[in-house]
């Protein structure tokens, strides 16, 4: 994918705090804080049973951070949001005996990520179908953008099914909705065709657009 839940954090600082519940919960438990680790004290779910990796976001005592490495079963390294991904980790908040949740809307990223290659002509269930593949994509950071606004409006869109229209979350996914339209009309890929890693053809995404939940 061109997307992580981190990602999303960028555009959503409060999104697992306070739009979790529409996501998929992989851990609940409590731990503690000190330095870059946090240590769990109790979880449901050990954090490599859970699949728990680099690019997840873990809320501790309700503030996100971003998921830099997992230790164990029950540490994981973890920094603040920081400008660029592969910056510097910037050190968390102590903390000791708080709520620790990781959710992720992956799924929601998944879904999206299909999309846009299905409009770029490049199908995922069947890899290399018409010689072009994910791999061909010479320039997959420019649809990072993309892909969390399309994830932002699917999630949003899912909260308004529940809170009903006229809610802040139908306004929210409209919004992204629109947002991803601005995105998509922008956005050029650059496709190598022969597999010598220069790009050959230039692909827009005009035609893809997202259905309401």
């Amino acid at each position: 994918m061109f997307a992580n839940d981190r990602d999303l954090l960028v555009y959503e600082p409060n999104l697992f705090r306070d739009l979790g519940w529409a996501g998929q919960r992989l851990v609940k438990g409590v731990g503690s804080i000190g330095g870059t680790t946090l240590t769990m004290a109790s979880q449901d779910v050990a954090l490599d049973a859970a699949s728990v990796v680099a690019g997840h976001v873990t809320v501790v005592g309700g503030t996100a951070y971003e998921v830099i490495a997992r230790l164990g079963p029950d540490t994981l390294t973890l920094s603040r949001l920081r400008d660029d991904p592969a910056g510097p980790v910037i050190p968390p908040s102590p903390a000791a005996g708080q709520e620790v949740n990781v959710t992720t809307f992956t799924p929601q990223i998944a879904a999206c990520h299909a999309e846009v290659l299905r409009v770029l002509g490049i199908e995922p269930d069947a890899p290399g179908h018409g010689g072009v593949t994910e791999a061909s994509i010479v320039n997959p950071g420019a649809l990072r953008r993309l892909e969390c606004l399309g994830a932002l409006a699917s999630a949003w869109s899912g909260a308004a099914g529940l809170q009903g229209e006229g809610s802040s979350a139908w306004a929210r996914a409209a919004d992204y909705r629109a947002r991803f339209a601005a995105e998509r009309g922008r956005v050029r890929v650059l496709i190598d065709l022969d597999g010598d890693g220069i790009a050959d053809a230039t692909r827009r995404l005009g035609a893809v657009s997202l259905e309401r939940a």
